[in-house]
């Protein structure tokens, strides 16, 4: 593709001609009408510059924090991939397929309220009784359990493709929770800052309007009926889950807090979010957690994902979970087999949007179809079970033997699905358009007389030009969707949607579990810095033109040892031998991820802190995350066999990013709870890991050149040399290096600087929390304060009687850290939740498939 006309890009996208089923050109190898502004706006780009906007996404994504976890591989995190192209529909033709989406929503709500009420599809044989029975979805203590309103299905996505005649096709019904509606979001937002001038003259419908109904909707589902603003939570299983993001993501969006099942517990008949300051009570769940794990009590006993008791708060009405537990029985593909004859009992008609043809194996008369045309099919297992689909036409003869041979034992354990080749797609791939199958997630959400549908889907595109499986496991890279409106549409914001703030309305409380993770992500943040500076120093003094003193090697590697923790290390019985070849200790202490104490695991820890409370940190803040895990990649790289060679270069930049993370913390959150927290973690650690940097340094006694080395070593670790130079004009000695580092109130690196500032968050918290004059932790502050106040520097500057050590420096550090280590404990058992799960009192591995 050139620049030049669009003549080129038609010559390049010339296989649309031959399929006849591309979204691009018609059967007669014309563009269609609604692309062609597209079209000419991509050709006057040129091939370069669309190359260049694809790698803006992917960096905006990067920054974003936009990452999606494989299940095949769930180790393994990787950026979400946009392309650049999006998926055209004109006005028209998407009020046809919305028109069908809406009837879809409709229907599939009154088939949720039968097959947990009267069950007439049953009772007039409408489906057979296997297809809700003999299925995982159907969860029978949800029976009879609804929620206020006319829908009971508040959230419906469904796939979908365009078939040979150029028609949209249902693929599945998606009723359980709406994943992917986040992604849709994040790419539309993208593309608004990769493609802004193409995506405002193209008139593309915005997407502001169906998140405004999502948040009118949670607010109207209060079963308070008191008037007052619903208290919203969206409960997500962890950062570990492979959507994450996602549920930040819209969580921040939204404005709902978001939680996971430790974050809430059941109590006198309500559900309550557990923070610091007390019990909040919830009203409405948006989970995206599945059916079986959202109560240990009654559905997955070894479920630590939700909440023990939640469905019968449910089913007094407490609490309204959205979609509602159980829905998931509406995904059953039995049912896909009978959706035309559902269509016809419920509303009298044939389906607008038709399904793919759905075969059976629990029917006889489809069996012979399914082995007569296995070649041809897609076969699915109707339980949650071994559910990924097998595509019979890209399997060899062994395979489908197999397969044919699984679905003879147990027929009525699948079901059969014609093969349909989607519609292709122009997609960038190593700067070139190529062709793609692509598959549209679309969503609705009810509102106050039916659905409202997104303008708009998440389109995902397959993995190679000859494969027709799109799924997020498989390789699949995303589109956004823009519908042409016919006319300039009217502005909205969805914070012009927002409620006004009322003077007297409660504050928001951040669940125990988000703040302890804020209070270690301050700690894992001063540790990793710790350690990092005085790796760097280290280095740089090993490394020095002037050979070091014997003693001040060995002081200074063992300090490491000590700071780190990392023993036995320099501190061994091989500690001689480590002492004379160190770098294999070193090279350890900083890349080994399975040694407790190594600054690969203080980073890891940070980073796992930072993903469990991402929808608290900013996005420059998760661009800086982002930067340490890239500036460690390289320090990997480089020192493993380069540790001698300008380690201060190699080592910078991490200690740059750790430094940016500190800081943009301090300067940009909000001075609530959770920041507080944050400062006190990291006024905790630094102030221990200065007193331990101190003890393992100074402590010994040294004459000469080597004493001078350990002291610019401690100042240089602490960002404290030019400071003491200017402040003293002097060499460096023990006497003024203790005052610095101690008591001297202007150095926010000295100790009783630290501790103050501590004492400063604890006594607003406490303040905040109690009307107790003096909390325990507060006790343990004040100790340590007195302690470092009371000090004689004179006395601690000189050694013992056999001049070997300086015990009273020794003594006095060891005291204000046990005081910093008793604070520590103690503010971790006030306001950090340490409670257990429920637990399973009969261990059963029961068959869903039974």
């Amino acid at each position: 593709m050139t620049a030049s006309t669009p003549t080129d890009v038609q010559d390049t996208l010339a296989y649309a001609q031959v399929s006849g089923n591309d979204e691009v050109y018609g059967p007669d190898g014309e563009a269609r009408a609604h692309w062609q502004y597209v079209l000419d706006s991509l050709c006057a780009l040129g091939q370069t510059e669309l190359g260049n906007r694809q790698q803006k996404a992917q960096r905006i994504l990067r920054d974003d924090g936009a990452v999606y976890t494989s299940m095949e591989r769930p180790e393994q995190s990787n950026i979400w991939e946009l392309d650049p192209i999006p998926m055209v529909f004109q006005s028209e033709e998407w009020r046809e397929i919305e028109s069908g989406l809406l009837e879809r929503a409709e229907l599939l709500d009154l088939v949720l309220k039968d097959l947990y009420g009267e069950r007439q599809l049953i009772k007039q044989g409408v489906i057979p009784p296997e297809a809700l029975f003999d299925q995982h979805g159907f969860i029978r203590a949800c029976d009879q359990v609804t929620m206020p309103g006319e829908q009971q299905l508040i959230f419906h996505s469904v796939d979908m493709i365009r078939d040979a005649e150029g028609k949209m096709c249902i693929m599945t019904d998606r009723t359980q929770v709406p994943r992917g509606m986040g992604y849709a979001l994040e790419n539309r937002n993208v593309m608004t800052r990769v493609l802004p001038s193409l995506f405002r003259d193209a008139q593309v419908h915005r997407l502001a309007l169906f998140y405004h109904a999502i948040r009118h909707k949670m607010q109207e589902l209060s079963p308070r009926g008191d008037g007052e603003t619903a208290r919203v939570v969206l409960l997500t299983p962890g950062a570990y889950s492979p959507a994450y993001f996602e549920h930040t993501y819209l969580a921040n969006f939204l404005g709902f807090p978001l939680v996971q099942g430790g974050d809430l517990t059941v109590r006198d008949g309500r559900v309550w979010m557990k923070s610091v300051h007390d019990l909040s009570p919830v009203d409405v769940i948006f989970r995206f957690v599945d059916d079986q794990l959202c109560d240990p009590v009654e559905l997955r006993s070894d479920s630590h994902l939700g909440v023990a008791g939640l469905l019968e708060v449910a089913r007094t009405g407490k609490v309204v979970i959205v979609n509602p537990l159980g829905a998931s029985v509406l995904e059953n593909p039995i049912l896909q087999k009978y959706m035309p004859a559902i269509g016809e009992f419920f509303l009298g008609r044939a389906l607008k949007l038709k399904n793919v043809n759905t075969y059976w194996g629990g029917d006889p008369a489809d069996i012979p179809l399914i082995k007569a045309n296995f070649d041809k099919l897609v076969l699915k297992h109707i339980s949650g079970k071994n559910n990924t689909s097998v595509f019979v036409c890209e399997l060899n003869a062994e395979e489908k033997a197999k397969w044919l041979k699984i679905f003879e034992e147990t027929p009525q354990r699948f079901v059969a699905q014609d093969y349909l080749e989607p519609s292709s797609l122009p997609t960038m791939e190593q700067g070139q358009l190529t062709p793609r199958h692509v598959l549209l997630r679309t969503f609705a959400v009810a509102t106050d007389q039916s659905y409202s549908v997104m303008p708009g889907s998440l389109a995902r595109i397959a993995p190679s030009k000859r494969s027709a499986r799109v799924a997020h496991g498989h390789g699949s890279v995303s589109k956004d969707t823009w519908v042409l409106a016919s006319e300039p549409e009217k502005q909205f914001s969805l914070r012009a949607s927002l409620p006004k703030f009322q003077p007297n309305q409660a504050r928001v409380n951040l669940p125990s579990r988000v703040v302890e993770n804020l209070f270690w992500l301050g700690r894992y943040i001063e540790r990793a810095e710790t350690v990092a500076r005085l790796l760097r120093t280290v280095l740089m003094q090993l490394n020095s033109t002037l050979a070091l003193p014997k003693d001040a090697r060995r002081v200074m590697l063992t300090a490491i040892t000590d700071v780190t923790d990392t023993v036995p290390g320099f501190r061994g019985k091989n500690a001689a031998k480590l002492l004379e070849d160190p770098n294999p200790e070193l090279i350890s202490v900083i890349l080994d991820s399975q040694r407790m104490g190594s600054l690969r695991q203080s980073i890891h820890s940070m980073l796992g802190c930072a993903d469990e409370v991402k929808e608290q940190l900013s996005s420059d803040a998760q661009r800086i995350m982002n930067d340490i895990r890239d500036e460690f990649l390289n320090l990997d790289k480089f020192l493993v066999n380069n540790i001698t060679s300008a380690p201060e270069e190699t080592m910078d930049p991490l200690v740059t990013s750790l430094l940016a993370m500190a800081g943009q913390t301090h300067e940009s959150m909000f001075r609530g709870t959770g920041w507080r927290f944050l400062e006190i973690g990291r006024r905790i650690e630094q102030a221990c890991q200065i007193s331990m940097l101190m003890r393992s340094l100074l402590v010994e006694c040294h004459s000469g050149r080597a004493q001078d080395i350990l002291l610019e070593t401690t100042l240089m670790s602490t960002e404290a040399l030019i400071s003491y130079r200017r402040r003293y004009l002097s060499e460096v000695d023990i006497d003024h290096t203790l005052e610095l580092m101690l008591l001297n109130e202007q150095n926010p690196r000295s100790l009783l600087f630290m501790i103050k500032d501590l004492q400063q968050h604890l006594d607003t918290l406490s303040n905040r929390m109690t009307d107790t004059p003096v909390s325990p932790e507060q006790k343990s502050v004040i100790a340590a304060i007195a302690r470092l106040q009371l000090l004689d520097l004179e006395a601690l500057s000189k050694p013992d009687e056999d001049g070997l050590l300086r015990q009273a420096l020794d003594e006095a550090l060891s005291d204000i850290t046990e005081h910093l280590w008793d604070a520590a404990n103690k503010i971790g058992d006030r306001y950090f939740d340490h409670t257990g799960g429920p637990q399973q009192l009969v261990k059963a591995d029961w068959d869903q498939d039974a």
